[in-house]
């Protein structure tokens, strides 16, 4: 059952905030092999820092067959649905590898009904701004940018950022997705990089070698989409600074050029320092500061989590942008709950960053974002 937010709290905030969660999707996430427990310790430390009691929460639903298959081929959806039943041979055959579910997303009992209930979880927040309810609404479950029409990508099986987009588009005409993950987002930006009517903008690293592979300025999406899908393409060594000076003269003139109706904004972690993937330098200041600037657009908002594999920093990240959506600060110490003694020797919410050497020199910057400017121009063309 849905809860709403302690009265004397809400009148603080000028925005209607959600958060999408309950016991269910809690747990099923919990047991993701890639991410296991992360789930728990993201929403534990949400809870001891008494942010919940600033929002609606707003329990998720499955997504339904017809919503799946609005973006999902029929028979990669069938396949899903039987993989419980699979025998340890057909989990391991040719259909599986042609369906994706190999190496970096391994089969394993349960992954529709997860997958299926966090695509539901965004659908319910994206109808919670069509309905008007909610002003923000936030699921950190969700994120699961790199699922293709007809295959699993990247541990990524159903790709609910574009179920949560396409809800939307049933009321606002301009949505604008905005990927802050380590990795390019792949599956939203194939799902949609024939239309005008999405423009989606990311901000990821871009090397040989490195996964999906893809996301260079050259991919700016095709017919009515030509120079809908933005792509900025940064190098190993990031820093806050640079970070938020590229985002922030590249929105500006997205929202010149797209006039965005309704935002939805994946907040992948796995960009900070002290992640597995070791290649920005970033704290969280520098993605508050991002979902400072998108707030500011006074547009429907969907936050959404991703990537993020240092555990303890995500969770750390993910309360920090918690606390911006709702417009409360929050104390730097760590509150007692049951995760707390993970968060030593510091116990601290700040994260330091990097000193790994910066690649992204002053000229490589500014050519990319002279290439990005130039493609948004045409926008108007």
């Amino acid at each position: 059952m849905d809860r709403k937010p302690d009265p004397e709290c809400k009148k603080e905030e000028k925005k209607k905030i959600c958060y999408i969660h309950n016991d269910a999707i809690l747990q099923k996430c919990n047991t993701l092999m890639r991410i296991l427990n992360r789930a728990d310790m993201v929403h534990s430390l949400i809870e001891a820092y008494g942010l919940l009691n600033c929002m609606s929460i707003v329990e998720p639903r499955q997504a339904t067959d017809d919503e799946l298959l609005g973006f999902h081929a029929a028979d990669y959806i069938e396949f899903l649905h039987t993989i419980d039943d699979l025998s340890e041979e057909d989990k391991c055959g040719d259909e599986a590898e042609e369906f994706g579910l190999v190496y970096d997303c391994p089969i394993q009992d349960g992954v529709f009904d997860c997958a299926s209930l966090v695509g539901g979880a965004s659908i319910t927040a994206a109808e919670k701004l069509v309905s008007g309810e909610s002003d923000i609404a936030i699921n950190w479950y969700g994120g699961w940018h790199h699922a293709h029409r007809d295959s699993a990508s990247g541990f990524c099986y159903i790709n609910d950022v574009v179920l949560g987009i396409l809800k939307l588009r049933q009321k606002f005409d301009r949505v604008l997705y905005i990927d802050l993950d380590l990795h390019h987002g792949d599956g939203v930006e194939e799902a949609f990089c024939c239309t005008n009517k999405v423009l989606t903008l990311s901000f990821h690293k871009y090397s040989p070698g490195f996964f999906p592979g893809t996301g260079s300025c050259e991919e700016k999406g095709y017919s009515k989409g030509k120079y809908y899908s933005v792509n900025v393409p940064l190098l190993d060594g990031l820093k806050d600074d640079e970070f938020y000076s590229i985002f922030y003269r590249i929105m500006c003139k997205v929202k010149e050029v797209f006039k965005p109706e309704a935002v939805v904004c994946q907040c992948g972690a796995d960009g900070l320092e002290g992640d597995p993937m070791q290649s920005f330098n970033l704290s969280p200041a520098s993605l508050g500061q991002c979902i400072q600037y998108i707030m500011s657009l006074n547009k429907p908002l969907i936050l959404l989590g991703g990537g993020g594999y240092n555990f303890i920093n995500t969770a750390k990240c993910w309360t920090y942008l918690t606390s911006i959506a709702i417009n409360r600060e929050i104390s730097h110490d760590i509150p007692d709950h049951k995760y707390f003694s993970m968060y030593g020797p510091d116990f601290d919410l700040t994260v330091s960053v990097g000193n790994r050497s910066d690649s992204n020199t002053r000229e490589y910057l500014h050519e990319i974002y002279t290439t990005v400017i130039d493609n948004l121009e045409k926008i108007d063309s």
